[in-house]
Parts: C-alpha cells; structure tokens; sequence
C-alpha cells in the first residue's frame, strides 16, 4: 500500500509539472491569462512601513484573484487543462475538470478602472481625502498582469471630538461613555473607527436601558475646513430619533411559558394558568417543571433597568439546560408608563422530548495494522426529577482486529455500560450556590463497568465511579472539579500463552495488576477557537490527577519498604499526576493553517507505588502522536523490546514529551494536504531493571528524542474528515548514542528499508 501511494503521488506531480508548462492551453483566443497586480505607492512622506501597510491593504481588495498557487504552480488550473474537454461531466475527466479544477481568470474579467475607484474610495475613507490611484494592465504573450498606481497625498487626523450636551437623560449618558470613544485626538480620520464607535455607543446605551435606541439614530459630522489637515468630528442624536428611542426602560413582569407549541393560546389565556414564584410567573399547569429551574437561570428580575447583558445570559442558560429544543423571548411595553416606562418579558420555551435514544458508530486504525468499529446506544430521560435533570445510559461494544499479518487472530473486544445522572446546578451539602453568566453549572454523578478481552491473553473489568463539577466562565473558558473518583480493574482471566510471555517480559505484568485508584481531579480547558474566528488561537487543556492521599496518610504505606497497602485486594495507587496541552493555530492564508503542539506529562508515584498505574500511564506513538513510530511502541527513555513475542507489548512511562508541528493546506474541492515533523518520548519516574534506559534523566532526556516527519491527504467531508498519513523516523532513540540520526540511511528504493520504516496511518478526524 506505501508504495502504490508513493506511485501515485508521483504520478500526479509528473501530470502537474507537464501541464504547468502549458499553463495558458485553455485560453480564449485574443484573450490572456490574468496572474495578479501590483500595487505603487508613489509618496515621499509615507514611511518604508506604512507603503508596506498601504500595499497589503489595498491589494486584498482588488478583484479578480488570479489562479491559486500551491507550492508555486497553479494545480487546480493544471488540472483543468488537463481534463481538457469531456465527453462526459460525470466521468473521471469531468469531475477533474468541474469538482478538482478552475478555469483560468482571464484578462477580460479585469476592470482596472473600477478597482482602481475601489481602491481611491478606500483611502479616502482612511484619511486620504486628496489621494488619486490610477490603473493599468500589460499583456505578454498570453499572460497580462495589473498594475496600481496610488498617490495618497497628505492624512487627515483628529483634532477635536465634540460630544452633543443638552439636558436629555439619552444626551447625558451618550456624554458619560465620552472617555472611553474609540475617536482619539491625533488619531488619522477612518470611516471603520466612526462606525464602530456608533455601534460601541450603541451597545453602551443597550447596558443601561434604551431598549429600542439603534446606532443608526447617530450622526458624527466631520469638519475638514480647519486647515493643517485636521477633522473635527461632533457627535449628535439625530433630531428624528423617535421618543421610545430616548427612554429607560426598566422590566415589570416576566412570565415563562416551559410548554410552548406553535399551536399555543395567546398570552392573554397563557398567562391565566400562570402561578407567581419569586418575582416570576410561570405557566406550568401540569406542573412538569419546578420554578426554582427558572430562577436560577433568569438573569432578570422585576424592577431591573433593562440591559442587553442579562438579556443574552438569560437566553443562553434556557438553552444550555439541554431541556429544551426551541427558545425565544419578547419584550412589550406597558400601556400608560409615560413617566416609569416598562417592559413585560415573555420567554417561550419548547420541550425536547423526554426520553429519547441516541446511536453512534466509529471507524478506527491503528499503526500496528489493527483495525476497529465501535457502536454506542444512548438512552436519555430529561428533566428526571423535574428541576432539567438528565439522567444517561449508555452502552457500547467494539472491536480491533488484524486480518493478516503477526498479530493475526489476537482481536480485541470492548464492551461497557455507563450510567450518569446530570444536575443543572452545583450540589453542595447546606449551602446553595447562585451563579451568574451564560452557562448553567452542573453536577454529575457517574458509574460505569468496563470489559476488555484481548483474544489468546487475557480478559480485564474495571469499575468507575465519579462525582464532578462542571462549569464555564465563558464560552473559552471551562473547569471540572472531580472530589471523588473511583477505579478498580481486576482480570477475570489469563491465558498460559500471556503468562508464559510475562515470564520472559516481566513488564507484560503491569497491563494484567489489580488497580485500585481512590483520588479527585481537577480539569481546565481555554480554547480561542470555540467561537469559531478566523483559524487563529489559542488551545488548552491542564489536569491534575491526585490518589491515595488520604489512604497513604492513614496506612503509613510505603512501597520502596515493602510495606505495601491493599484495598479490597488490590494494592491501591497513591501518586500525583500533572498534564498540559498546548495547541496553537496560525492562518497562514486562504486555505493554508499551521498548527503547533506541545504535551508536557508528569507523573509522580510515592508511598504505595512505584510507578503510576497502567491505565493511568503516558504512551507514545500512532495514529494522533508520534507518527512514524507504531502505536504504543516508542519508549521509554532508549528502552527497546527485543524479546521475541507473538503479540506486541504497550510501552508506557511516567513522563511524557511530545511536541507536533503541521502545515495544513486545501488542495482541491475536499481534499487537503499535510506536511508534519512530530517528536518525543516518555520515560519512567524510577529506575527499572527490566527496561534499562527507561529512567529520566534531566542530563540526557534531549538525547532521547524521537523525530518523525511524512506527508498527508485529508478528506473533508462535512460530517468527518477522513485522514490517511505516511510518515517515516528520522531519528530513533533506542539506537547507540551518536547513530540516532536515521536521516541519511533513507532508501526508498530498498524494500526492506520501506517496510521497516514507512508507517501508514489511517485516522478519522485532524491528529490534533
């Protein structure tokens, strides 16, 4: 399979570099291919700087944009040409031709006067009130290029704002946002600031009750006849601005319809069934819902000056107590409140259905060739107890198997069961906790059973157990707080073949120990791109995993003594365990992002262990870390297993490096493509006489680096991103020291060389 891909991405840069040579084939006669513009500036004032800024400004509004370029050729143009003209559009050439190429953009579609008014408009409304661009094109041969010449003249800049004053409760508090305007004295004339500072004084009055005021009531003249290319800029109400416009508006009543049809009675008759709890009226009158629900979400209460804020919050939190599929609100004036105007609130709120069941299905592959599905079926039961309680259950059953190969008939086999019972707010023992924002805080009460039988070696269960906490500061921002989390995993059987391999490899032994985790954790995640944005941020996510303090303490365990402590059979963990992921995304351009990562792990066993518990351990290696290494394979430290075994053992450690970089691009219709470096490795936290080299040390960690680099193909296909990566080592920590760089062993014409080295990865969804 590596070298039918290899093949084949040969065979397509061949097709691109023949075809990029005849790049104008598709081209009108009489015409020419359009390849881009210039942009001059033409000023002897401007700094080296500001030209720069200038240039880049004004040419990303010129019209057309020639062909796209990848790697310097213009591919989906190439493979345009290449199509040529098919027969049919829903053969192989059609589809290159319509879904994977463009048509040239021609000179034709240029008007180099328009753009060049386009652009002239453009610095004017930035302070250039004199600037002239002119434009032109040149035609060689079949290629023409564009070319702008501007000439802005002299930038206009602020010298005074002038904010209207009159004895008007809108006037003043227009007034008091005055120091904090966007309009700066000494700052150039920009028609984007001006308007930005209407919408700014605009969500200013929206804070403090002018409920119906609209940016667009606002006027700021400019003044440019002072000389000494100054503006003055004065703010002012417009004179027609409406009288509702110019009033506070404070909230009288608010009533909350939970059971909310299309097909509903009016507000008149809603309202009738409406019973008072604590300054709201809710009409439930099956009484499926209990008042204190919408307590704690309402951001607003009777008398409250109206503010766009509480608004918002009040919405979001209706919507994130997952009990309801639709919400909306009104807001209405009371008749006869000239003097006190007031809003009547209505929130109409439409059930989800109360139970429900759910199904998903996942594909997965590995690098050491095993290959799985998943299936999961949900059952939900909403609003539980009548407070948006959910209450979940969920089973799930899957595989991993080989079909050929040296793991060939030892499948795995998943199953699990896990219940949870969700509270939209925090449950804490006599004390009641009222929290504001967008986000309603939960609890969660959790408790699972899990089955894993390695086919021909052996067969685990483990239970869990949880209580948590979980909220969000913002939509950026979340936290999980677990007090109490339980873990117990016991074998239930153990193959002779496994126990035999365990006698030659005495590390087999720790994926088959009893576990017994008794702890509390604490998780936060910051993630800049949860608003979606423009592909730019910042993501992270750090735990703390803390266990057997409290049994450590009472028993005095202490494992480097022997004095080893049990619970319920089984040695209990007491240890320490921090992680951090740090992930950033820079937009490069259109098309192109560059993503960055950086996983730091430590893990400190004491008391009763010596090493962190398997399940909880650090792993290296497959289809979302160390590529071109196999999964689970790597490490730790120089640590190499040579023991001669059917089946592959997982190679865990108690620290973890892992650092990624990835320049992602879209190629054509739903393809993209990748080129990535990834490295790393993990280590032991105490030496092991059975893994030599696994121990970290601070000296020569550096010099135990894995390196890897490859290429890749996604498919984007809306509802999953379909990955196939091909990567190869570049530098191996288990060879001697000074012999780790593989660099200039690579032979891909030797297939030995390629079967050892060239590792196929098969993902669903981005590494990362």
């Amino acid at each position: 399979m590596n070298r039918h891909l290899i093949y084949i991405l040969l065979v397509i840069a061949a097709a691109v570099a023949v075809t990029g040579c005849n790049i104008t084939k598709s081209v009108p006669d009489g015409d020419a291919l359009y390849t881009g513009a210039t942009v001059k500036i033409e000023d002897s004032v401007l700094s080296s700087k500001k030209k720069k800024s200038m240039r880049s400004d004004l040419a990303s509004l010129i019209r057309p944009k020639p062909n796209k370029k990848i790697l310097g050729v213009r591919f989906k143009l190439a493979m345009y040409n290449l199509a040529g003209n098919p027969k049919k559009e829903g053969g192989f050439r059609g589809w290159l031709k319509n879904k994977v190429g463009e048509p040239p953009v021609l000179l034709s579609d240029v008007n180099h006067l328009r753009t060049a008014e386009i652009l002239q408009s453009s610095l004017e409304n930035t302070g250039y009130f004199h600037a002239k661009v002119t434009g032109d094109t040149t035609v060689k041969g079949k290629k023409a290029t564009a070319t702008y010449v501007a000439k802005p003249g002299p930038q206009y800049k602020i010298r005074e704002v002038v904010f209207n004053k009159d004895s008007s409760i809108l006037t003043k508090t227009i007034d008091s946002a005055a120091k904090n305007s966007l309009l700066k004295p000494g700052d150039p004339f920009d028609l984007g600031v001006i308007k930005s500072e209407r919408d700014r004084i605009d969500a200013y009055l929206k804070e403090r009750g002018f409920y119906y005021f609209d940016g667009d009531y606002l006027i700021i003249r400019t003044d440019s006849t002072i000389g000494n290319h100054e503006v003055n800029l004065y703010v002012h109400v417009k004179p027609q601005t409406p009288k509702e416009a110019r009033l506070v508006y404070r909230i009288n009543n608010i009533y909350i319809f939970p059971s909310f049809r299309l097909n509903s009675a009016t507000n008149d008759t809603l309202k009738a069934n409406a019973s008072y709890y604590k300054g709201y009226y809710v009409a439930d009158r099956r009484k499926l819902y209990k008042p204190r629900m919408f307590e704690q979400s309402m951001q607003f209460k009777p008398g409250d000056v109206y503010n766009r804020t509480d608004h918002n919050l009040s919405l979001n939190r209706l919507v994130n107590l997952n009990v309801f599929k639709f919400v909306k609100n009104r807001f209405e004036v009371v008749p006869g409140g000239a003097d006190t105007p007031r809003l009547n609130t209505y929130y109409y709120l439409t059930p989800m259905p109360k139970k429900s069941l759910r199904s998903e299905i996942n594909a997965s592959t590995k690098s050491n060739n095993l290959t799985g599905s998943s299936l999961t079926v949900g059952w939900r039961n909403r609003n539980t107890f009548r407070g948006g309680e959910l209450f979940a259950v969920d089973a799930t059953g899957g595989f991993e198997v080989q079909f050929s190969g040296n793991f060939k008939g030892y499948n795995t086999y998943r199953g699990g069961l896990e219940t949870s019972l969700t509270f939209p707010r925090f449950l804490v023992p006599f004390i009641q906790i009222n929290t504001r924002g967008g986000f309603v805080p939960t609890t969660k009460l959790l408790l699972g059973y899990d089955l894993l039988n390695k086919q021909k070696l052996y067969t685990m269960n483990s239970f869990r157990a949880g209580f948590s906490y979980i909220w969000k500061e913002n939509i950026y921002k979340e936290h999980q707080l677990s007090p109490i989390s339980v873990s117990y995993v016991q074998p239930l059987k153990i193959t002779q073949e496994y126990l035999d391999s365990a006698a030659k490899n005495l590390t087999l032994q720790k994926a088959i120990e009893k576990q017994f985790i008794l702890g509390s954790s604490y998780n936060f995640n910051y993630n800049e791109l949860a608003a979606g944005g423009n592909g730019t941020g910042l993501y992270f996510n750090g735990n703390l995993d803390l266990s057997g303090n409290i049994a450590g303490l009472v028993t005095g365990a202490n494992a480097k003594d022997s004095n080893i402590k049990y619970i319920a059979g089984a040695q209990f963990s007491q240890y320490v365990k921090l992680e951090g992921d740090v992930r950033h995304y820079t937009k490069v351009s259109s098309g192109i992002i560059w993503a960055n990562r950086l996983i730091v792990g430590l893990g400190y066993p004491y008391g009763n262990s010596t090493a962190l518990p398997f399940i909880k351990q650090f792993f290296v290696g497959g289809t979302n870390s160390i590529r071109a290494f196999r999964s689970r394979a790597l490490g730790p430290g120089t640590y190499k297993d040579t023991t001669s075994l059917t089946f592959l053992p997982d190679q865990s450690g108690d620290i973890k490096l892992e650092l990624n970089t990835e320049l992602r691009a879209k190629l054509f219709s739903i393809v993209h493509g990748a080129i990535f470096v990834d490295a790393g490795n993990i280590w032991l936290y105490n030496a092991d006489s059975l893994r030599p080299g696994a121990e970290f040390r601070a000296s020569r960690f550096m010099k135990e680096i894995a390196v890897g680099a490859g290429v890749g193909l996604r498919f984007d296909i809306s509802f999953l991103v379909l990955r196939l990566d091909l990567a190869m080592p570049l530098r191996k920590p288990f060879l001697p020291d000074g012999e780790r760089w593989v660099i200039d062993k690579i032979n891909f014409g030797d297939p030995a060389w390629r079967k050892e080295n060239l590792i196929f990865n098969l993902g669903i969804g981005y590494p990362f």
